[in-house]
């Protein structure tokens, strides 16, 4: 249990990478919410359109797909997709005692590509741009999930 003390330095970076990404996903939900707000539609469900103090003056067309509230849905949906394994990866990493710089390139690396993929997907980039950045994520994870692995073989 040495490893899960803040005085580990592969801990503490463990620990602030999945910090921020505990930011990202919940700070995505609130996104979508301002959006919502903001354009009075993109409602998920039926019951969205009863009257209320946020909706006085419900239309049916609040249930449309709304693009500009739908693409911060689905950037919570990909976080919701991707972030988990990372935080899982990154904790059973930190168990495997990795040297500190390949922790800290690893876990910072993919908050890294994270925000650059929040970034591609919000400014609108080809799916090319969005998934250079996940992969670059996703190989990090799997990276660290292998290392983790090949240690607990070992």
């Amino acid at each position: 249990m040495e490893h899960l003390s803040l005085e580990n330095p592969v801990f503490s970076a463990y620990v602030i990478a999945a910090s921020l990404m505990v930011l990202k996903v919940m700070g995505q939900g609130w996104m979508t919410v301002h959006r919502m707000l903001k354009v009075g539609g993109g409602w998920a469900s039926p019951e969205d359109l009863r009257k209320g103090l946020i909706n006085k003056n419900p239309e049916p067309f609040q249930l449309d797909t709304n693009d500009y509230v739908d693409r911060s849905r689905r950037m919570h949906r990909n976080d919701l997709e991707n972030v988990p394994a990372f935080w899982a990866a990154g904790l059973l990493f930190v168990l495997a005692d990795p040297a500190l710089i390949l922790a800290q390139v690893l876990l910072y690396g993919f908050v890294a590509a994270r925000l650059a993929h929040f970034i591609a997907y919000a400014t609108e980039q080809s799916h090319e741009i969005r998934a250079t950045f996940y992969t670059v994520g996703s190989a990090i994870v799997i990276y660290m999930a292998v290392h983790t692995l090949w240690s607990a073989l070992g």
